[in-house]
């Protein structure tokens, strides 16, 4: 092998700090590149969680307005059945005015389908006679 001269080893010597600093600029950059994108990552993070927080705000809404609506609803039903009965009522009550005969009926009617063992007998001054002659 033949000697290297002061020329070869200074400009082989300089190569290798010149390697060397490359490496470290390198590693240093890859270093505050990965600080850069940890900081990126992390606000994009943070808007995506914002993102599914204001969806799931709004999906609440949404919700709270369908039960709303649903309640609306219900309770016109409620009205309009209401007011069916309210006028079944008043049918049925003008019917009954002065047909003393077919409530009568009505009345015998119900004594026969009931398994009742107790009866109840109106007198003259709508008053029950409670108990009378019940014996053991």
């Amino acid at each position: 092998m033949d000697k290297l001269s002061s020329r070869q080893i200074f400009d082989l010597v300089l190569a290798g700090i010149l390697g060397l600093i490359i490496i470290v600029s390198t590693i240093w950059a890859f270093s505050a590149a990965g600080r850069v994108y940890d900081v990126w990552a992390q606000r994009k993070k943070g808007e995506a969680e914002l993102a599914h927080a204001e969806s799931n705000r709004q999906i609440k809404t949404l919700e709270a307005k369908a039960a709303e609506e649903s309640a609306k609803h219900l309770a016109q039903a409620e009205i309009i059945r209401a007011r069916g009965v309210s006028e079944s009522n008043k049918i049925i009550g003008e019917s009954l005015k002065g047909n003393e005969s077919y409530l009568r009926y009505l009345w015998i009617q119900g004594l026969q389908t009931n398994n009742m063992s107790v009866v109840y007998v109106p007198t003259e001054a709508n008053l029950p006679i409670l108990e009378a002659g019940k014996r053991p």
